[in-house]
């Protein structure tokens, strides 16, 4: 298998232009802009929001337009911004409006290249405030991560106490050279944290994040550097498949999100699971290390099947998330038989998997990101 192609920065120059999907949502046709490179891409993350909320957003595309620049793009979510007052303005935050529209001028171009964020691992709504975050206040979109530190396990919670990714990274520096054995192993267990969740997304992280979206809400998803439109249905969390891969698949909608190793199933516009053809050719495969439908499990898509056609929504301990549990030991146990599996699966498909890189956001320390109101919730996963 070859090596992931690294991105260069002539090749980011020319993708300056998105094609766009129309599928239909709720009823209507809606647009959603899909994108060739796994760049970070958050304008197209946020875009996509207001396109599935037009009728909030009123921001809509003529229905037979097939391509869109990001010029295009940058001028809807301009004007979006201009019309929206915020919500619940505080007296700070209707004095400061005209300040934020400034910052967020500057902040625009950013958000086709990549945007600063720079996570704490104390919640999900919790990053270091970067006047990047503004983009997200404004248009009144959540912004959520699943990297969080399990409160069960105490001396990494220690360690990594209510720093941000970045403080954590300087911590780790200091750490090491410290003449004091105690804050060398401080240090190590900081490290053992940062390498053991490579993936940016916890077990306790993901119960968390469930407990803390609300049902229907549209959210943008932070992980691995990627940005990522996400959305609650029935209790259970989907991103939007944005991959160009994927154009002509309509049935072809949202990726599910239940479990940290990756492994998802595809579902279409009401969530029910659509079976994605098989790609021919290592090319056609989508580059997204997320979208490498793996070895699908399949207690995951029984039970919801099930639950279809049920119509149920899931109970506090669905068939769904006794599956998942199951799924969990199963995978520990035979990883090795699982590994043979994927591989196989992995082989037909002749899909490669991109190695997943640690985000490195660079970000300034400048006050707390006020933090959203969520559900008193506590779940463990067994």
């Amino acid at each position: 298998a070859e090596p992931p192609r690294a991105r260069t920065p002539s090749r980011e120059a020319e993708a300056d232009f998105y094609c766009v999907k129309w599928i239909t949502w709720k009823g209507e046709r809606t647009p959603v802009i899909t994108q060739s490179e796994n760049g970070p891409c958050p304008l197209l993350a946020i875009m996509n929001i207001l396109f599935l909320q037009w009728k909030a957003s009123g921001v809509k595309l003529p229905p037979q337009k097939e391509v869109i620049t990001a010029e295009e793009l940058m001028a809807h979510l301009g004007d979006c911004i201009l019309s929206t007052q915020p919500r619940e303005p505080s007296e700070g935050l209707q004095l400061n409006f005209q300040q934020n529209i400034n910052d967020t001028m500057t902040v625009l171009p950013k958000l086709s290249t990549g945007l600063d964020v720079n996570v704490r691992f104390t919640g999900v709504s919790d990053f270091e405030y970067t006047p990047e975050c503004i983009v997200f206040d404004l248009l009144n979109v959540p912004l959520y991560h699943g990297w969080l530190v399990d409160p069960q396990s105490p001396e990494v919670v220690q360690a990594v106490g209510k720093l941000s990714y970045n403080q954590l990274v300087e911590k780790i520096i200091t750490c090491k050279q410290a003449s004091d054995s105690s804050l060398v192993s401080e240090g190590l267990v900081a490290e053992q944290f940062l390498e053991s969740t490579a993936s940016q997304l916890t077990y306790h992280g993901l119960c968390e994040l469930t407990a803390a979206v609300r049902e229907g809400e549209l959210s943008v998803f932070f992980r691995n550097n990627h940005f990522s439109t996400m959305i609650k249905h029935k209790g259970h969390l989907y991103l939007l498949v944005t991959d160009q891969g994927f154009l002509q698949e309509e049935r072809v909608v949202w990726e599910s999100l239940h479990n940290v190793d990756g492994d998802s199933c595809f579902c279409d516009t009401d969530f029910h699971l659509s079976h994605a053809p098989g790609k021919e050719g290592a090319t056609a495969a989508p580059p997204d290390h997320r979208l490498q439908q793996r070895q699908v499990d399949q207690d995951y898509m029984i039970a919801l099947s099930l639950q279809q056609q049920q119509g149920q929504d899931p109970s506090a301990l669905s068939d769904l998330e006794l599956a998942r549990q199951l799924q969990q030991e199963e995978y520990h146990h035979h990883h090795h038989h699982h590994h043979h599996h994927h591989h196989q699966q992995q082989q037909r498909q002749q899909q490669q998997v991109p190695a997943q890189g640690r985000a490195q956001p660079a970000g300034r320390p400048a006050g707390e990101r006020r933090q959203r109101q969520k559900p008193d919730l506590d779940c463990t996963l067994l």
